[in-house]
């Protein structure tokens, strides 16, 4: 597929980018690549990984130079040791293809839902960070991973199943208590570029842990939507312009009047079901909020039972709950993340 970043560089940084991945892919100790500046050369390397998430043995490296020379001399550190890379290689090849097999056939969106639903029911955040949490052998091999391991996880599986994929990354922001970087995926299904960011919806959902249904706040998201709640990109980016293919839009499940959210929360509390819906009808300020959780709790109260609800706010996302026990509503607030606290806290509205 596209190597995205690669396809932005200039010559000389395309020319380290090549020579990098060819040492890196034939487990060179050291290999001359043409000279760059500390960060650009840092830069190249970590990109290259995002557009090559099969070279999973790469973690970092060191290099040397003569001052006359218009080459450096990189000497890569590698996570395992050379035999070891070489039975990972064909562990991840067979745990690839095996994974992609019962997707070939599908379309390019139920490919991105199969992609999205195994990473949410089968990986958990590693809040430990184990070095091979960064790259595809967490996630796919030992079922771990952090949000840059989760997303060449679902990079890696979108190359193989023919859809267009690339990596976004934002920066931190120590102001608003974000201490790391954050990655998610950009994907192309048909003409239209759309933000997934699996990890997102997997902090929701815990279904690997919980068994909960799993969430798609965050499957086929536009930008005005994604930057809700995500940092500004540091590095280039395909722009996301479509709202209309969001995942509960898709579903009808993205109410715009309350009447719709009374009649849904009624069904669900009949039934016994849980709904989840997205609202956009206009703003969900802390009035609109008071009213929908007052239907909710109405539509309850008219079956004998109590509503649970989970909100994410910033995607204005609700998740119902009906339960026969004789307690107090619980408005729970979600905050999607990568794991690195407990995303829940109760509110009073």
């Amino acid at each position: 597929m596209e190597p995205f970043y690669y396809n932005h560089m200039n010559k000389n940084q395309q020319a380290a980018y090549r020579a990098m991945q060819q040492g890196l892919t034939n487990l060179s100790d050291e290999f001359q690549i043409p000279r760059l500046e500390g960060k650009d050369l840092s830069n190249v390397f970590f990109e290259l990984r995002l557009d090559h998430p099969e070279i999973f043995w790469a973690s970092g490296f060191k290099y040397k130079y003569y001052p006359d020379s218009p080459n450096l001399i990189l000497i890569p550190e590698y996570l395992f040791d050379k035999g070891k890379i070489r039975e990972h290689q064909k562990a991840m090849d067979a745990r690839v293809e095996k994974l992609a097999r019962p997707a070939m056939k599908l379309t390019e969106l139920e490919k991105e839902r199969y992609i999205h639903d195994f990473i949410c029911e089968h990986v958990h955040y590693d809040k430990l960070k184990k070095p091979y949490s960064h790259e595809i052998i967490g996630p796919l091999g030992q079922g771990v991973g952090v949000c840059e391991g989760i997303a060449k996880s679902v990079k890696i599986l979108c190359d193989t199943l023919g859809i267009w994929c690339m990596i976004a990354l934002c920066g931190n922001n120590p102001e608003k208590g974000i201490k790391y970087r954050h990655t998610w995926n950009i994907v192309k299904i048909g003409k239209t570029y759309y933000h997934l960011d699996a990890t997102f919806d997997n902090s929701l959902g815990k279904c690997s842990q919980t068994g909960e249904e799993i969430r798609y706040d965050y499957f086929n998201l536009d930008d005005k939507a994604i930057f809700r709640d995500h940092e500004p990109l540091i590095a280039p980016a395909p722009a996301c312009t479509d709202s209309d293919h969001f995942y509960y839009k898709e579903k009808k499940l993205s109410f715009t009047k309350q009447e719709d959210v009374y009649k849904r929360s009624l069904q669900a509390a009949k039934k016994g079901k849980t709904l989840t819906f997205h609202w956009r009808g206009g703003y969900l300020t802390k009035e609109v909020l008071r009213e929908l959780l007052d239907l909710i709790e109405k539509a309850g109260k008219e079956r004998q039972k109590t509503a649970l609800i989970k909100l994410n706010w910033p995607q204005a996302v609700l998740r119902v709950r009906y339960t026969d026990e004789a307690i107090q509503p619980i408005v729970t607030m979600e905050k999607a993340n990568e794991g690195e606290e407990n995303p829940e806290g109760t509110a009073s509205l």
